[in-house]
């Protein structure tokens, strides 16, 4: 099969169009055609070689994709040859095959179209995982969403609205902060000439941050915190050690959590596996009632991964930028 493959970690330019084993479906897992895949933050840092694969994961890039069961391994059940699915990875995407476990793979949601499904896996099992088992987000308070036109962002900010929550947004442009508002945030902050801690406090303080900016924002985002808020923590596009305020962070009784996806085992309680069937079961009969949609900012044809890589790196996208087959 064809994949996107990489000699040598660095710049976009690494990334080559070319030829690798085909899959074989292992016990428990289905390989998939893939129609789609999506290009994530973490691609950006594996292809700088700053993310290791997990142990056993594929080595070519991809968190997520879309496509249709193609062969099923011993001990699967729920699925056979035929399905349109989409399926969380912890790598194998960006190729033309991928075998995937299982019980990481979700339908394809009813009314959406089999490429745009790619866009969903990633952001609505980091979303759901860290928002609503981990922080535990409830109607009423108040969720700091930063880069509110990312896919996770877009994603964070409906599943917010749907559960009742208020949201408050930061993103870099007007045209950012409109399309935000669009999805239901009641405040946006553009981050380049406003303070997010003084418009947050201003509206009672944040009862859940979701942060994809690690060090450089910790100080502030304490500062942003309600009482009894909780910071969760998924990236590290602002640095990976930050300076951290105990004294600020008890007067608030505040948490912080950092939880990666990628890293996490298929099976246990905050395996990979539970997290996918608790988005089975809470977001997709929004996302097929339509109250919950993919956006997709651009589709490129997988061998210009490196176009989609340079989009992201530019942060000129809104949503999800996809890698069809």
């Amino acid at each position: 099969m064809r994949a996107i493959t990489q000699e040598s970690p660095g710049g976009p330019e690494t990334l080559v169009w070319g030829e690798v084993p085909d899959p074989v479906a292992g016990d428990g897992e289905v390989v998939l055609d893939v129609v789609a895949s999506a290009v994530n933050r973490a691609d950006l840092l594996q292809r700088e070689g700053r993310y290791p694969v997990p142990p056993g994961a594929s080595e070519v890039l991809g968190l997520e994709c879309s496509g249709i069961v193609s062969e099923v391994g011993p001990g699967v059940e729920g699925w056979q040859v035929g399905d349109e699915v989409c399926a969380l990875l912890a790598g194998g995407g960006y190729a033309e095959k991928v075998a995937v476990p299982a019980a990481q793979v979700l339908p394809r949601p009813a009314g959406v179209e089999l490429a745009a499904a790619a866009a969903l896996p990633e952001v609505a099992c980091t979303v759901w995982s860290n928002v609503f088992m981990q922080a535990g987000l409830r109607s009423g308070e108040l969720l700091l969403v930063h880069g509110g036109g990312s896919g996770i962002g877009t994603m964070a900010i409906q599943l917010a609205v749907r559960a009742g929550a208020r949201v408050a947004t930061t993103a870099g442009s007007a045209e950012k902060l409109a399309f935000c508002r669009e999805l239901g945030a009641d405040i946006t902050i553009n981050y380049r000439d406003e303070d997010f801690v003084e418009v947050v406090r201003a509206a009672g303080g944040a009862d859940v941050v979701l942060d994809n900016m690690g060090a450089a924002y910790l100080p502030r985002n304490v500062a942003a915190l309600a009482p009894d808020g909780r910071i969760t923590v998924i990236g590290m596009q602002g640095g990976v050690k930050g300076e951290l305020d105990i004294g600020a962070l008890l007067a608030k009784r505040g948490s912080v959590y950092a939880a990666g996806l990628r890293g996490r085992p298929v099976e246990g309680p905050h395996g990979k596996a539970a997290v996918v069937a608790a988005v089975r079961a809470h977001v997709w009969p929004d996302v097929e009632a339509g109250r919950v949609r993919p956006v997709v900012h651009t589709r490129l044809p997988m061998a210009r991964a490196a176009d989609g890589h340079r989009i992201l790196e530019e942060s000129s996208h809104t949503g999800k930028v996809l890698l069809v087959t």
